[in-house]
Order: structure tokens, then sequence, then C-alpha cells
């Protein structure tokens, strides 16, 4: 996808801090995780280090109890 079909709101945000955050529907177009530990990676961080991928599993399991 190049960047200059990325569509805010259906491709990416920007979060509370200014950061431009991927959404899910972006890392489905892109069809892999890219191994960095995305908020929204639907893939479950497959391509993630163990140790961080235990974390960002945890993390977002505890996420989704919140709310």
């Amino acid at each position: 996808m190049k960047a200059e079909e990325f569509v805010e709101g259906i491709h990416f945000y920007f979060d509370e801090s200014g950061l431009m955050v991927m959404t899910e529907s972006y890392h489905l177009d892109r069809g892999f995780c890219c191994g960095n530990g995305c908020k929204h990676c639907p893939f479950n961080f497959e391509n993630v280090d163990e140790e961080r991928r235990r974390e960002l599993i945890l993390k977002r399991k505890n996420e989704k109890e919140n709310e």
C-alpha cells in the first residue's frame, strides 16, 4: 500500500500524543505481522520475539477485560 492510499480513520489515526497508529484494517491489507508489536496487530504478534510477544498478549488481554 502506498502512503498516498492511506485514509485517516480507516488505515490509521493519531493518538493523544500525536503518534500515527496503524489500524487492524491496515494490517490485514498488508497481510503479515511486521514484528514491531503494533497495537492493532491482528496476527497475534507472530513475528515478535517471544518475551515481548508474551508481554503484548497479556497487555491486550488486560485491556479487553477493562473495557
